[in-house]
């Protein structure tokens, strides 16, 4: 088989790097289904370098093809890598995923071992992805119970047939804000039948910056955002089942401003005790605290879009 591996980004040229060299180092088997494969980037109209890094290193990339957009959103900047690609299968991950030397191999292995105990071809495989802040040695982070994903379509780390995406309709455009355009294009792919195999042995490790004071501003930002794309995703599917996942509900609605005492424990109000779990090394901690204001923040976010929607 010829994978493509497609890879959206935007302003990410420091990790960028690592994902890129890790790609280039991969450690296929003698006889591996895998003939050969391609890295297929999209730049999404970024402003910090990354076309004149690419064009000046090149030459220690040749699995990479590049291609730039202006800044339309990781939804366009995938169809456009999808339409580009060259290979039958399409491995999904972004551009601040550092994987292992085996990656492809794993992936290639649990979609052949499936699609001969299924009998079709009707599936794709489903990575692990392990959340780092430690950018010098992203691969030494262990698997963690907050790494636990239940989503059944994700594009941080996953594979798939080429065919399956163009017949489902590749991902909706008019996602262009924070969230949700690879979960809606799952729906499509589960009603086309595509079953999820799990493939724990392709391990990605996401690097994200240790958790600070100066990052809420844009994180609540980022939930506003989702909620309205949450919304629209409800609007083209308006199941119970999606409801849930945008935490359109009372029950959300009613869990998050419990815990949020109505919105008063908040990015001003939690500030001091945040700092200081942070100051002691448990940044970890701290943002899985400050998520308690984010989910009350995405929850309103989802409700002011629909009343937008609706009147």
């Amino acid at each position: 088989m010829f994978l493509s591996i497609v890879i959206p980004t935007y302003n990410r040229l420091p990790i960028l790097k690592k994902c890129l060299i890790a790609l280039e180092h991969q450690q296929l088997r003698q006889d591996s289904q895998i003939w050969d494969y391609e890295v297929v980037l999209v730049d999404d109209g970024s402003t910090d370098g990354t076309l004149d890094w690419l064009a000046a290193h090149g030459d220690q990339f040749p699995h990479v093809r590049s291609f730039a957009q202006n800044h339309a959103g990781p939804a366009a900047a995938r169809n456009l890598g999808v339409k580009q690609a060259k290979g039958e299968i399409i491995i999904f991950i972004d551009s601040d995923l550092v994987v292992t030397e085996h990656f492809l191999q794993s992936h290639a292995d649990a979609l052949v071992q499936a699609q001969q105990r299924l009998g079709c071809d009707r599936l794709f495989t489903y990575g692990w992805v392990i959340n780092t802040c430690n950018f010098e040695d992203p691969t030494s982070e262990p698997y963690k119970i907050t790494d636990f994903s239940a989503a059944y379509f994700a594009t941080g780390n996953v594979a798939i047939a080429r065919k399956w995406l163009l017949e489902a309709g590749l991902f909706d455009t008019r996602f262009q804000l924070y969230g949700w355009e690879d979960l809606e294009l799952g729906v499509r792919l589960k009603q086309l039948g595509l079953k999820l195999i799990k493939c724990p042995q392709a391990v990605g490790y996401h690097w994200h910056p240790p958790f600070s004071l100066d990052q809420i501003p844009r994180m609540i930002d980022r939930e506003i955002q989702r909620g309205r794309m949450g919304v629209l995703f409800y609007r083209k599917h308006p199941t119970w089942e999606v409801r849930m996942m945008i935490q359109m509900t009372w029950l959300h609605r009613l869990l998050w401003g419990i815990l949020s005492l109505g919105g008063r424990l908040n990015e001003r109000t939690m500030a001091p005790f945040l700092q200081w779990l942070i100051d002691r090394g448990k940044s970890q901690l701290a943002l899985e605290i400050a998520r308690i204001f984010l989910n009350w923040y995405n929850v309103q976010g989802v409700y002011a879009a629909n009343r937008e929607i609706q009147g």
